[in-house]
């Protein structure tokens, strides 16, 4: 399927936010793939029917995982807040009147959490959510999948996705070398165990390379 218009994402996005109830719809695949990009044009599309809430926000602070020893492998599974997630989409399925949920973000820049960044009004209809492990089914990620009323897996060309990824860690300051290597030894570990996800996905996107 190719989302350069994103016309049926957007078809599919909509059908889920004009249904009458909070819904959520998560949008998963491995580093690099673009879950971020799709994600945004999705709710920009959809103007003001939508909000988006990334995984990342629950991303362990730094020091908090040099403290478990856990900072060489940062973006595995085990190094996020899965709990905290998952209590996150339990109380977004079910808004509360005049209730502003707040829920974190992640700042590429600072490689940190910030919590209270993404406000969620209660009449916004659609909750989409993006990130690595929405359908992993190990430890505190296997409650996930239930929790999205749709999902859909983003499956980009491996080489252009490794491309990309190095690009983006230099582009926040990491030298090439340095890249290339946590990409080749951190992001591809995780991207393979992404994978064993795609059959929990209601729909396979296959991104346009340009996009």
């Amino acid at each position: 399927m190719d989302i350069s218009d994103l016309t049926e994402p957007t078809a599919r996005g909509l059908r889920l936010a004009v249904s009458g109830h909070r819904r959520i719809l998560g949008i998963a695949g491995p580093p690099g793939a673009g879950k971020s990009t799709l994600a945004a044009r999705l709710v920009d599309a959809l103007d003001g029917l939508a909000v988006l809430v990334p995984m990342d926000g629950f991303h362990l602070a730094q020091a908090e995982l040099e403290r478990l020893g856990r900072a060489g492998r940062k973006g595995a599974p085990d190094t996020f807040d899965a709990a905290g997630y998952t209590a996150l989409l339990r109380r977004l399925r079910h808004p509360e009147p005049e209730t502003t949920v707040y829920a974190p973000a992640f700042d590429r820049a600072l490689e940190e959490p910030i919590a209270g960044a993404v406000p969620v009004p209660p009449d916004v209809p659609l909750v989409v959510t993006e990130g690595n492990y929405l359908l992993h089914d190990e430890g505190g990620w296997a409650p996930v999948r239930g929790l999205l009323d749709e999902a859909w897996f983003l499956d980009l060309e491996p080489a252009l996705r490794v491309q990309r990824l190095v690009d983006r860690h230099v582009r926040f300051g990491r030298p090439r070398p340095y890249a290339e290597r946590w990409v080749a030894e951190s992001d591809e570990s995780n991207a393979r165990l992404v994978e064993r996800g795609r059959s929990r996905a209601d729909l396979v996107v296959r991104p346009h390379p340009e996009n």
